[in-house]
């Protein structure tokens, strides 16, 4: 038997078994291109052309792929105005409620009709550019509005398929030097409660008030005199007018408005929710005497029922200003004001705001506030249906808090009024389902971006 004494193997390829293209005989491997050849300059070029051809398909290929990605996508659809509103004046705002649209008119209000863009009517008793509108609907063809002016004061309207009822001016004063002025106004789904921020020399607060739309909508077919005089429609012009002369005019419209139906109910104002004060040194003499103060410790609270004595702050202090003091000259010291401006929102029934069994709620009416002033960590919580009171519950206690890590700088709720929407300073958004009580995600925007608004699409 024969065996072979070495493994078979395959011997490895030569340099000289190797096929050149540039050899002079290369078209001995393919007999039917032998007279195809080039002569070598052309070569050249034709694989300069066929580079050239290769890149240019590549090319076109990556930007069919675009384009079929660009289709997948849904497109923004291009909308054309198909009417306009005539309208007498400058227009610098507008509500929709219905089948009806509100304008803020340089000279008062106008109510147009969504469906011709017909006008309505209009009122320019006040004289007074309108510069926010808010405005809900009641029902049975009711429909409640808010409207703000240049000077801050808050006009209540009721609307009715063609006049305009008005109802008062929330933050009207016998003495106009000392008014209160306010920038914008929240209104309710179904329109049951009204809020504005409002703010004078010194001081801010927030009014919230019930709005007795039931007495409005029994009282649907007043007398045709009920709001006559308030539905004009030519007045003179007063742009050219001086303030002291438009402020004159004012008053004047305010008292002549307040004795056309003293009969139509009146909003009732609820409470009035003052800014959370500065933290500072105890005030208890004892632990006992600030025992006394908390209550079952079920919710968190605001702070200022503490232990913590003035010599304490004032070496905590000291101790934070040694330590950082390269980053406060950085970034500047800014000193702690009390905050004028407050985000209000309506809330539904939940399992947050816990009410007593004898309290009623019903689904679609709000149950209580969420409030937030500018610079605050807090986010506090406030009943609604509390009990009745012959004086007004001037900054009460929230049913309620949130802390939050960084102070809240906007906030949105949406449309069904079941999530809440925060975002702080630190540029960390959290929604929040209100009907459970606990965060659905909580995400943080990179780079340090500054968050300003919010909105549920």
């Amino acid at each position: 038997v024969y065996i072979r004494k070495h493994p078979l193997e395959i011997p490895p390829p030569s340099e000289k078994d190797w096929i050149k293209d540039d050899e002079e005989d290369f078209f001995l491997q393919d007999p039917d291109r032998a007279f195809d050849a080039l002569p070598q300059p052309v070569r050249m070029i034709h694989k300069l052309v066929m580079l050239v051809f290769e890149n240019a398909m590549e090319i076109i290929e990556r930007r069919e792929a675009l384009q079929e990605a660009q289709k997948q996508k849904v497109q923004a659809k291009k909308c054309f105005p198909t009417a306009e509103f005539q309208v007498t004046g400058r227009a610098s705002c507008l509500a929709a409620s219905g089948k009806y649209i509100f304008v803020g008119l340089s000279m008062g209000l106008a109510v147009f009709q969504g469906s011709d863009c017909k006008q309505v009517c209009a009122w320019d008793t006040a004289k007074t550019e309108i510069c926010v509108i808010c405005a809900s609907a009641l029902g049975n063809e009711h429909h409640a509005l808010l409207a703000v002016d240049e000077l801050g004061f808050v006009w209540l309207f009721c609307f009715h398929k063609d006049s305009f009822l008005f109802i008062k001016n929330l933050n009207e004063v016998e003495d106009i030097s000392k008014r209160s002025t306010c920038v914008e106004v929240v209104l309710s789904q179904g329109g049951d409660y009204a809020g504005f921020p409002n703010a004078g020399k010194t001081e801010a607060w927030l009014e919230i008030y019930r709005l007795p739309k039931d007495s409005w909508l029994k009282e649907k077919e007043n007398s045709p005199g009920t709001a006559a005089g308030l539905a004009f429609r030519d007045r003179p012009s007063s742009h050219g007018s001086t303030p002291g002369l438009r402020l004159t005019l004012l008053q004047e419209s305010l008292l002549s408005a307040s004795k056309t139906d003293v009969r139509t109910g009146l909003p009732m104002l609820l409470m009035k929710v003052k800014p959370p004060k500065p933290i500072t040194g105890s005030i208890f003499k004892s632990p006992l005497d600030a025992l006394m103060k908390v209550d079952d410790g079920s919710v968190f609270g605001l702070g200022h029922n503490h232990l913590i004595n003035d010599s304490q702050w004032e070496q905590q202090e000291a101790t934070f200003r040694n330590t950082y003091q390269e980053y406060l000259e950085a970034e500047g010291e800014s000193k702690d004001e009390i905050s004028r401006h407050a985000t209000l929102h309506f809330l539904l029934p939940s399992q947050i705001l816990q009410v007593g069994p004898e309290i009623k709620l019903q689904p679609a009416v709000p149950a209580g506030i969420s409030v937030h002033w500018d610079g605050s960590h807090n986010l506090c919580l406030y009943l609604l249906n509390r009990p009745f009171r012959e004086k007004v519950d001037v900054d009460p206690k929230p049913e309620v808090v949130w802390p939050c890590a960084a102070p809240i700088a906007c906030s949105a709720v949406s449309s069904c009024c079941r999530y809440l929407a925060l975002a702080c300073e630190d540029a960390a958004i959290t929604i929040w389902d209100q009907h459970l009580g606990y965060p659905l995600t909580v995400t943080a925007l990179l780079d340090e971006r500054v968050i300003r608004s919010m909105h549920f699409l």
